[in-house]
């Protein structure tokens, strides 16, 4: 982590934003223990190739992947990827997590405009993300020496945190999609009753808060660094 004269003050300005993820982070926590405890008569895997299969899309492979919530589908390789305690579990959590990310695939195959346009972004918001912060460093140090390429720098850096802000707001309407395709899939193929229904929607719902959280810090990322590039505030 970088430091610089106004990092407390940045703290400050995205403090709604870091308390939110934190609360987000324990529903999540929460939420998934307490469907880890609810059964389900599919495993997550079974589930996931179970709503695949139903929409035609026998080709997906489903791998089981180290790690806890490390779920994931890879558009590119075409494969979903289920963690440990998803892949061979049969509980609420498990078949939620999984139908989620069936959610994913199944966009993929219908070419859901969001999740086309987030996967153009992806490289975009990778590389604005890893030197916008350095950008921002030096150009904030060239600035207040006096440099003239130091705004340059800066304004740059703003870029490079506005290509992650708006990968992150692309990336909303994704989410809360595969959230609502797996609790409607979940229901239409039987696979969760009304019971198992409360706790998906309790891991799905405190998921998507994660997302909005992250939204939120970056936006108000980009608008610090904004304000600090049209000199609305200098640190001591």
């Amino acid at each position: 982590m970088f430091f610089y004269p106004g990092y407390f003050h940045y703290l400050l300005f995205i403090g709604p934003a870091i308390l939110l993820a934190l609360w987000a982070q324990f529903r999540v926590k929460a939420t998934y223990a307490q469907a880890s405890q609810v059964p389900a008569h599919l495993s997550g895997a079974a589930a996931a190739r179970h709503i695949l299969d139903a929409a035609g899309l026998q080709h997906i492979a489903i791998e089981p992947i180290a790690g806890e919530l490390t779920d994931h589908y890879d558009p590119h390789a075409k494969v979903l990827r289920l963690s440990e305690g998803v892949y061979n579990s049969r509980t609420a959590a498990a078949v939620g997590i999984a139908a989620h990310e069936s959610g994913h695939a199944l966009q993929d195959a219908k070419h859901y405009a969001p999740l086309v346009i987030r996967n153009i972004a992806v490289p975009a918001a990778s590389f604005g993300g890893s030197i916008g912060m350095l950008l921002v460093m030096i150009g904030l140090g060239m600035t207040y020496q006096g440099v003239a390429a130091g705004p340059m720098l800066l304004w740059a850096g703003v870029i490079g945190f506005g290509c992650v802000a708006a990968f992150q707001l692309i990336n909303l309407p994704v989410e809360f999609d595969a959230s609502n395709r797996a609790k409607r899939l979940l229901v239409q193929y039987g696979i969760a009753g009304p019971r198992e229904m409360q706790y998906v929607s309790g891991v799905l719902n405190a998921a998507a808060w994660t997302y909005v959280a992250a939204t939120l810090q970056a936006v108000l990322t980009v608008l610090y660094y904004v304000m600090l590039a049209s000199g609305g505030r200098r640190s001591d």
